[in-house]
């Protein structure tokens, strides 16, 4: 398995749809009503953060150039708030230890979407540790608030029914457009002609000072 295909498991082309497809089947699988709620409000939350942090930098250059920082890495930050809930949903009749066990790889895959960012040099140390904070934050608060929720087990065809759009996603390998979206966005609301980059950014540091990666 490449680094690239690593990176997709926290693209926003994979996560969203999957992130709609869990708001659509918590109504049946969940018997607290307010669950439903709570994940479009943690999920959204993130991409609300994360998209902020970037029209702040690409719009008006607020960042920090000595820790080379343009905002929230997105795939970071999603895939943390992502994986941790999709793992605990279908997992959610097993045994305790194989819950917890399923849930750790929740937590393990955002891990290795962090790494597979700096590996292929998309973001910077600090970006993919404050992303990967934020959406670690946001799903181990979900789980918290869903301690005493009782869930109902998928059977195999659910499963696999469940799993056919992320596949076919997967499959196809479409790349989210949201980057340059919100490069466009961030130029138009701060009457740019083109959006800041790492590369302004990086010109204040002052003469022998050094960004951190």
């Amino acid at each position: 398995m490449s680094w690239r295909t690593i990176t997709y498991f926290g693209d926003s082309m994979l996560l969203i749809p999957t992130a709609i497809l869990i708001a659509l089947i918590l109504p049946w699988k969940s018997n607290d009503r307010r669950t439903v709620w709570c994940w479009l409000l943690a999920f959204g939350l993130a991409g609300l953060v994360v998209s902020v942090s970037k029209i702040l930098f690409m719009g008006f250059g607020i960042g920090s150039a000595r820790f080379n920082f343009t905002g929230f890495s997105g795939h970071s930050a999603m895939s943390a708030t992502f994986w941790p809930v999709m793992l605990w949903l279908l997992s959610g009749r097993l045994p305790a230890f194989w819950r917890g066990a399923a849930v750790t790889i929740g937590y393990m895959v955002p891990l290795l979407v962090g790494a597979s960012r700096l590996v292929l040099h998309a973001h910077s140390k600090s970006e993919v540790a404050s992303g990967l904070l934020l959406g670690f934050i946001l799903s181990t608060l979900f789980l918290i608030s869903q301690r005493n929720t009782q869930l109902k087990g998928f059977s195999l065809p659910q499963v696999s029914a469940a799993l056919v759009l992320p596949l076919i996603i997967i499959g196809h390998g479409r790349i989210a457009t949201t980057q340059n979206f919100l490069e466009h966005f961030s130029a138009d609301i701060a009457g740019l002609e083109r959006p800041w980059t790492r590369t302004d950014l990086l010109k204040q540091l002052q003469p022998g000072a050094q960004a951190f990666e």
